[in-house]
């Protein structure tokens, strides 16, 4: 894997966790509200920290989608679940939240799991006659070869 494939998914972590922790602490701040009260939901939506954490969730989706263009679903979530220990240490010690033993273990879990999917392959290898389909699942005229009918 590339250097810039390891800079996709620490963005994908990064801007995840980052915008999660935003739009919690803006959150915090503004307080209950509920969707049958339009009002309530614009006045959340232009707070600050909510409003940056919609852009980091943005981003987060930018590089998502960039991640799955080039592998496997199997491979781009369980690598970006690391985005879990991040996001626990951010809750804990920046937004001051209590995470229990079990959530810890849980994390310690997730970041032994990420260890074994990291050593797999990035992308499945298809068969050539299995290439020959379009993104539509209609298959495509084999290439002519010369001399052949």
């Amino acid at each position: 894997m590339t250097f810039r494939k390891y800079l996709v998914l620490a963005g994908v972590t990064f801007f995840a966790s980052a915008g999660d922790a935003m739009l919690s602490h803006g959150m915090k701040q503004i307080g209950s509200i509920s969707i049958h009260h339009l009002p309530s939901v614009i006045f959340a939506v232009i707070n600050p920290w909510v409003a940056g954490g919609i852009l980091l969730l943005l981003a987060f989706f930018a590089t998502y989608t960039t991640a799955l263009s080039w592998a496997d679903l199997t491979y781009v979530l369980p690598a970006t679940s690391l985005g879990y220990v991040l996001l626990a240490l951010v809750a804990r010690f920046v937004l001051h939240e209590h995470v229990s033993p079990l959530r810890w273990l849980g994390i310690a879990l997730i970041t032994g799991g990420v260890g074994f999917v990291a050593g797999g392959p990035e992308i499945t290898t298809h068969h050539k006659s299995q290439s020959l389909h379009t993104a539509h699942g209609a298959p495509m005229a084999a290439p002519a070869t010369r001399g052949q009918p």
